[in-house]
């Protein structure tokens, strides 16, 4: 509240560019695509590009790659392919509000990180456990390592604070009820191995975002104290 009885409001804060970047990659990705299933950029690019950079179960199983590195670089480049606009749309809208979070939390550098930690997990998962001879393309799987991440920061912060941890299981239920219902909705056709493997990632790359972050924390607090005691001793440290 501002002295002349307004209310007041944090100031604006861009996004990180790191995520902005990310996001414009997958936008653009899907925006060729997109003209080139209206005609106006060459004609069947979607399926071109799917046969070499979607993920397939196969190609893991003895399946003949069409390149030599594609059983390695289909757990990367299956992340910034989707089935359509509106896929992609909602995915870079989810993926700007959890990346934010994220960032806020551990800073802009870990956002590349758990998306491409979270995108290999969530292939290598959809690869043990797929049965559908579909590829599989979204950025989902590497966005719910970023859950994984806001689960784990969210659960650290409440044990710290000796609250209870029920809204944290609650959210996590919450996403494995949508899972659910957007799997039923869709007939099957949703990759949720994809997702458990990128929350999975996002599990312990939030442990190990937190334990960084604990032991920064620690040194600080070592240093003040070392001042204090220096400056108390009549001294500099």
């Amino acid at each position: 509240m501002t002295e002349d009885g307004r209310e007041s409001h944090p100031p604006y804060r861009p996004p990180p560019r790191e995520l902005v970047a990310l996001a414009a990659v997958l936008a653009l990705v899907e925006i060729v695509l997109e003209l080139s299933d209206h005609g106006l950029i060459g004609t069947g690019l979607r399926a071109r590009v799917f046969a070499v950079g979607a993920f397939w179960a196969q190609l893991l199983h003895g399946a003949r790659p069409i390149f030599d590195l594609q059983p390695v670089t289909m757990f990367v480049s299956h992340a910034f392919l989707h089935g359509g606009f509106l896929h992609m749309a909602m995915n870079c809208v989810v993926l700007l509000g959890l990346g934010r979070l994220v960032s806020d939390l551990y800073g802009s550098r870990a956002i590349l990180p758990v998306f491409l930690a979270g995108a290999v997990a969530g292939g290598a998962v959809f690869g043990l456990l797929a049965t559908s001879p579909y590829p599989m393309v979204g950025a989902s799987g590497a966005i719910f390592a970023f859950v994984g991440v806001w689960v784990v920061g969210d659960w650290r912060r409440l044990r710290a604070a000796g609250r209870p941890v029920r809204p944290v299981l609650s959210r996590v239920f919450g996403f494995v009820l949508l899972n659910v219902i957007f799997f039923v909705a869709l007939s099957g056709m949703l990759a949720w191995e994809a997702h458990l493997g990128g929350f999975l990632a996002g599990l312990v790359a939030g442990v190990l975002l937190e334990n960084c972050r604990e032991r920064k924390l620690e040194a600080r607090l070592a240093e003040a104290r070392t001042a204090a005691r220096a400056r108390r001793e009549g001294r500099s440290p």
